[in-house]
């Protein structure tokens, strides 16, 4: 499989052969960093995985240029590392990013959620509710990859109402980069899953009826409890 795209069946207007149809180069690189990221984010591609650009490009089916400054971004961000004695290798988190990442959380939602406490609109309340309910639903079965997506999203739903566009992006590339060992937490500690619904629950419902100190207090509490189960195992 080569980069280009099938055949156009359109003939020319001057009714020569039909000519070939090209994906642009940007699309392409878009569609690789977006499959790898997933992949990554997945663990199909573990932490100490060694990746290979030709591999990739095979399993993509994509010619290596794509690929290439598709590695690059994930470098760039932190996802991956590339040495002249390695190669390219699946980056997992260190403690010290994990803490500083931490840290950047508390300090973003603790605004969000003392700007909004008692402004949200009939729309986002709803939305936040439906996120609880879908999380009350899963209570007790330990359902890994559902965990984590309510999870991302309860955070996120915040973020999102408060309008803050590059607080929204930020929030959402620090998610993106702890996700594997959220992940990681919640298959080791499956019980997280259904505390995590109870201290959600009494964040949003402080700040649903406007409490914003009690909110600030509880995401302070729960993000804490969170840092504390990531790095624990790691400094044991």
């Amino acid at each position: 499989m080569t980069d280009t795209a099938e055949i156009s069946s359109t003939p020319r207007s001057n009714g020569s052969a039909p000519a070939a149809s090209f994906p642009p180069r940007e699309l392409l690189k878009d569609r690789a960093y977006d499959q790898l990221k997933a992949r990554i984010l997945d663990n199909d591609y573990p932490p100490g995985s060694f990746l290979a650009e030709r591999q990739l490009a095979d399993q993509l089916g994509m010619s290596k240029t794509p690929i290439k400054a598709a590695l690059e971004r994930l470098e760039h961000e932190g996802f991956i590392a590339v040495s002249p004695q390695q190669g390219i290798v699946v980056r997992d988190l260190a403690v010290a990013e994990i803490a500083d990442q931490y840290e950047i959380r508390v300090a973003l939602e603790s605004y969000t959620l003392r700007t909004i406490a008692g402004r949200l609109s009939p729309q986002q309340t709803e939305r936040i509710e439906n996120n609880l309910a879908a999380q009350e639903a899963i209570l007790g079965q330990a359902n890994i990859a559902r965990g984590v997506a309510l999870d991302a999203e309860f955070h996120t739903l915040f973020a999102e109402a408060l309008g803050n566009q590059e607080i929204l992006r930020v929030m959402k590339q620090l998610r993106e980069k702890m996700q594997r060992v959220i992940t990681r937490v919640f298959q080791i500690n499956p019980s997280r899953i259904d505390t995590s619904y109870a201290e959600h629950r009494a964040i949003a419902e402080a700040a649903i009826r406007g409490d914003g100190g009690e909110a600030v207090g509880l995401i302070e509490q729960h993000l804490d409890r969170g840092r504390q189960l990531i790095l624990s195992p790691r400094r044991g």
